[in-house]
């Protein structure tokens, strides 16, 4: 499980340092930062996936993901005085993100090229990447430490280049993979990959989800839910279908679920509901119960990941359905480390009861997003690799 998330010159993230638990409720008033923070997150998946570089440019470039505001935060600005506008900056600028473990922590550092005669000029290069063992970063705990184009390990207390000409387009994970050699690339790469992430559910007319879509074992949902039915099923065969069952009940009292598993191999979702002689076809589901039926497919997955994040899980559905959903979050926070971003006070104030759940809201002060009541002592330990450079 993740304890620590640092993530540096994003957007309105200037400098967050946030401590994490089993359930993480993520808060604040429009505006204050909330997609930015689901945004760096899904930025930091990215580095196992070899797609951080693609990610950016998507995002408009390097240069437009960082920090707008002034350098350096001056006492009168901290204090909630306007900020005096300053000139151009002064020393290079880092995006920079990490996270600590039990076990591993992970950093990645990114910077803009040195001018080049390449037509990828403008492509931001990966300027400092480190793992190391432990909660917090010390130089005595590094284990992997890439520092531009030379990745290098320590081994037997020595340090031993790996990789003299990295590309600097491509994170470590993509770079070096030895089981026996560097175990914990491996071992993190694998967990990140494994991380969830679910923002956005069809529920349009011609959602794929409405639709009988071809079968096969699903024991994740995919993103957009296009295998709904094919995931439900999956729970019924070699999940916990009582929960599943229980969940249908809780929300839908008197309802029961079925999944129609047609000739040609197309499974379809029907749900039976109370005083009507005939099931209910996805195409028929109004948007909230299909969401929730999702959210069920999702929370209820036979093969719990690392880590799942929720934006807005809320979208959609009808207040009275909040209490069952906040249930099911509840549930999975048991065995995966879950993440909701949510404007729903009703959801949150039902999240908020459980008594392992880290609640934080988030707040704007003059462009950057800090945590609401969080001092200096309260922050959790975190030192950045290339802090001293």
């Amino acid at each position: 499980m993740i304890h620590t998330l640092a993530i540096e010159n994003y957007r309105s993230l200037l400098n967050l340092v946030m401590p994490l638990g089993n359930l993480n409720v993520i808060s604040g008033p429009n505006a204050c930062g909330k997609s930015n923070l689901y945004r760096a997150l899904r930025l930091l998946s990215e580095t196992a996936q070899g797609g951080v570089i693609n990610a950016l440019a998507r995002e408009g470039g390097l240069d437009s993901t960082f920090w707008a505001g002034p350098e350096k935060l001056t006492g009168r600005m901290q204090r909630g005085e306007v900020p005096i506008q300053g000139g151009p900056r002064q020393r290079a600028v880092r995006l920079r993100l990490g996270f600590a473990g039990e076990d591993f922590g992970y950093s990645i550092s990114l910077g803009l090229p040195a001018p080049s005669q390449s037509v990828f000029a403008l492509d931001p290069e990966i300027k400092r990447e480190s793992i190391w063992a432990g909660e917090a970063f010390r130089p005595g705990s590094a284990l992997i430490d890439r520092n531009s184009g030379v990745i290098k390990t320590r081994s037997k207390g020595k340090w031993e280049v790996l990789v003299p000409f990295a590309n600097t387009f491509e994170s470590i994970f993509s770079q070096i993979s030895d089981p026996v050699r560097t175990p914990e690339v491996v071992r993190l790469k694998e967990e990140i990959r494994g991380w969830r992430f679910y923002d956005h559910f069809r529920t349009d007319a011609g959602a794929p989800a409405r639709l009988p879509q071809l079968g096969t074992r699903t024991p994740v949902l995919h993103h957009d839910g296009r295998d709904l039915a094919a995931a439900l099923q999956t729970i019924f065969e070699i999940g916990d279908d009582g929960a599943l069952n229980d969940a249908v009940t809780d929300a839908f009292p008197g309802s029961r679920l079925h999944i129609s598993c047609q000739r040609d191999g197309r499974f379809a979702v029907e749900l039976y509901q109370k005083g009507l002689l005939r099931p209910l076809t996805g195409s028929e589901l109004s948007d909230g119960t299909l969401r929730y039926l999702l959210w069920v497919a999702a929370l209820l997955s036979p093969r719990p990941c690392p880590m799942m994040v929720l934006n807005e899980p809320e979208t959609s559905l009808h207040p009275d359905l909040i209490p069952a959903l906040a249930r099911l979050i509840v549930r999975a926070a048991d065995t995966t480390q879950v993440w909701v971003v949510s404007h729903s006070e009703r959801l949150i104030s039902a999240l908020e009861t459980w008594e392992g759940c880290n609640a934080v809201r988030l707040e704007k002060r003059f462009g950057q997003t800090v945590i609401k009541g969080q001092e200096l002592f309260d922050r959790p330990s975190w030192h950045w690799p290339d802090s001293n450079k």
